[in-house]
């Protein structure tokens, strides 16, 4: 089976996109998927997305991990996407689409850049030394100092494989505050069991875990491995944030074709 594939990547989280309006690829198994990411015998990513068609919106995003699983919502993803899309010729001012963890508006900004509306988030469970909050997929925050000097393919594993998270699983995020309004964060992400150099979703759920308002209006920066974005939000209170914009570089790659 021949695929024609386009690559994708926003502040080095990549992917792989296929044109799926005409559900020619809506079989696609496990095993193809995971075969596709793999950077070593396939194209590689940190996961492959389809562009399918859905009635009552622009388009839907179907998501799979890099293991070759469907998985829950991928802001960096969510924003290549919507950059695919108008290039696929789907344009539109503000974009409406459907994801697994329900609708999302998008638009793309003069300077190329993608805004991606994330889920409200309506509760966070605070710990001594961590948070966890789910943004469209489950998050550990944790912050520390020398965030550059840990080893978050180890650590990250650690608490991924604990007790309390191995069965579903969950991402860890070390964030450092770099200034009142900056952070720096990097990311260890299921389904990819590995460091990415972007999580957007992780970005995001940091960026509301760093807040300088107490209420109201926040924007915070946010530096990664892989680029700059920021996170815009109204925050309610300590465990309730809703208006959320994750912005930032969203950039073809290159295309090509592939037989599995």
């Amino acid at each position: 089976m021949k695929i024609d594939f386009y690559k994708y990547q926003g502040t080095g989280n990549d992917f792989v996109i296929l044109d799926n309006r005409d559900n020619k690829y809506e079989k696609l198994s496990t095993k193809v998927v995971k075969h596709i990411c793999d950077r070593r015998f396939g194209i590689g990513a940190d996961g492959l997305m389809l562009l399918t068609l859905k009635s009552g919106y622009d388009f839907e995003m179907i998501y799979f991990n890099a293991d070759g699983n469907e998985s829950s919502m991928c802001g960096n993803g969510g924003r290549c996407l919507v950059k695919f899309a108008y290039h696929m010729g789907i344009h539109k001012s503000t974009y409406h689409f459907i994801a697994t963890d329900g609708e999302h508006y998008a638009d793309i900004n003069t300077d190329q850049t993608v805004r991606l509306k994330m889920k409200d988030v309506e509760e966070v469970d605070e710990h001594s030394t961590y948070a966890i909050l789910n943004t469209g997929s489950p998050h550990f925050v944790k912050f520390a100092n020398n965030v550059k000097d840990i080893d978050v393919l180890e650590t990250g594993r650690e608490i991924r494989y604990s007790k309390e998270f191995k069965q579903e699983g969950i991402n860890v995020n070390f964030v450092e505050s770099i200034d009142e309004d900056g952070i720096y964060v990097r990311t260890y992400e299921r389904g990819v069991e590995d460091e990415t150099y972007s999580c957007g979703t992780g970005v995001t759920a940091a960026a509301l875990m760093s807040a300088h308002n107490d209420n109201g209006f926040n924007r915070v920066e946010v530096d990664t491995p892989g680029g700059h974005l920021s996170v815009e939000f109204e925050k309610i209170d300590d465990e309730h944030f809703t208006n959320i914009w994750l912005c930032g570089p969203a950039e073809f790659v290159y295309k090509g074709e592939i037989e599995v």
